[in-house]
């Protein structure tokens, strides 16, 4: 991914290789053309920031539309953004529809075991409780796997 410049300036982004050989017909250019020469076109390769430290419950990640330059090198910047009440609520919402989904498997897993032919031992008929009593839990929908109760 390529930025081209003007007078300081980003001109196009993004850019590429067969824009500039597009852009300069009569100009032969190597198959393979190297930084230097693609300087000398105003033309610079874009590297992208790696995402700041962030609380993932509380905030985003948004990447610049444009690249700026940081130090000598053209750079796509991210900063963090608060994530608004509706978009950590619907983060939530999915968090606790996936844990409720994975406690139901976990419960079909042992759902053999309760049918009318068979008797459950005292530590399944626990695990199965503590299983439907997960949404009680401190941390949910934010579970660790040490939250889950052990099967038997």
């Amino acid at each position: 991914m390529y930025v081209k410049i003007t007078n300081g300036s980003v001109d196009t982004y993004p850019y590429s290789v067969g824009k500039l050989r597009r852009d300069n017909p009569n100009t032969s250019f190597p198959k393979k053309i190297p930084n230097e020469t693609l300087a000398a076109w105003d033309v610079y390769p874009v590297t992208v920031a790696d995402d700041p430290d962030y609380d993932a419950l509380t905030h985003k990640v948004e990447s610049a539309t444009s690249p700026a330059l940081v130090g000598d090198v053209w750079t796509i910047t991210k900063s963090t953004v608060a994530l608004s009440a509706e978009e950590i609520q619907a983060a939530s919402d999915a968090k606790a529809s996936a844990v409720r989904a994975l406690r139901d498997e976990k419960l079909a897993e042992t759902d053999y075991l309760a049918l009318s032919d068979n008797t459950l031992s005292a530590e399944m008929t626990t695990y199965r409780q503590a299983l439907r009593d997960i949404t009680d839990h401190a941390n949910f929908p934010y579970l660790d796997d040490a939250d889950w109760p052990t099967k038997p």
